[in-house]
């Protein structure tokens, strides 16, 4: 029976090893380039709402107040709007550090918050996380996370288009930060994740 000198051993037991790092790394690197992808369509989706306060700031200043000026009404949905534009421009740069996504949703609440009271009659539609309708909703009650119908032609306005699809970039975003962070610290890939300084992700609540 013939037996590996311990020189030509020592080189395989090597050559595994590495490949098995590799392979480790490969995977943690794809699951966190997925959270990146994931953020970059919940990215859009906020944005397009972004739009659509900043549209209807506009047409209700118009109406109710002299060129150039905002309504007292107005003026705190137009500060949340800067803010949350400046939040989402900041955490577009670290979309991976929990700090970021902690002043995101922040960001997100107060606009709902100013939204709410600007339209105090609007009510929601929630979603489920994969776009189809669950139940109405009163809208600070939905959170975050609610979404709503496509706005009708009547008063109140409801909570900001395009709402199904912003609520499913968020949940998907969300399952990719699930996996991403529950890879990083499984064994023995968190030693890989440790060598290579892969930090957790905090998702969007």
């Amino acid at each position: 029976m013939s037996v590996l000198p311990d020189s030509l051993a020592g080189w395989i037991a090597t050559a595994v090893l590495l490949f098995w790092f590799v392979g480790a790394y490969n995977r943690l690197v794809r699951l966190r380039a997925a959270v990146l992808q994931a953020y970059a369509t919940l990215d859009a989706a906020l944005r397009k709402q972004l739009d659509f306060v900043q549209a209807s700031i506009t047409a209700t200043a118009h109406k109710d107040a002299p060129p150039d000026s905002l309504s007292s009404s107005v003026a705190p949905l137009q500060a949340a709007a800067t803010q949350l534009a400046s939040v989402l421009g900041a955490t577009r740069l670290r979309p991976l550090d929990p700090g970021a996504m902690a002043a995101l949703a922040t960001a997100l609440q107060v606009l709902i918050n100013a939204w709410q009271r600007q339209h105090p009659d609007a009510a929601v539609t929630v979603f489920d996380a994969d776009g189809t309708l669950s139940r109405p909703a009163p809208l600070l009650s939905a959170g975050i996370g609610a979404e709503v119908a496509l706005p009708s032609a009547v008063e109140p306005m409801a909570w900001p288009e395009p709402s199904a699809s912003a609520e499913i970039a968020r949940s998907q975003f969300n399952v990719a930060v699930g996996q991403y962070n529950a890879a990083i610290v499984q064994f023995p890939a968190l030693l890989v994740a440790w060598l290579v300084r892969l930090r957790p992700a905090a998702p969007l609540l």
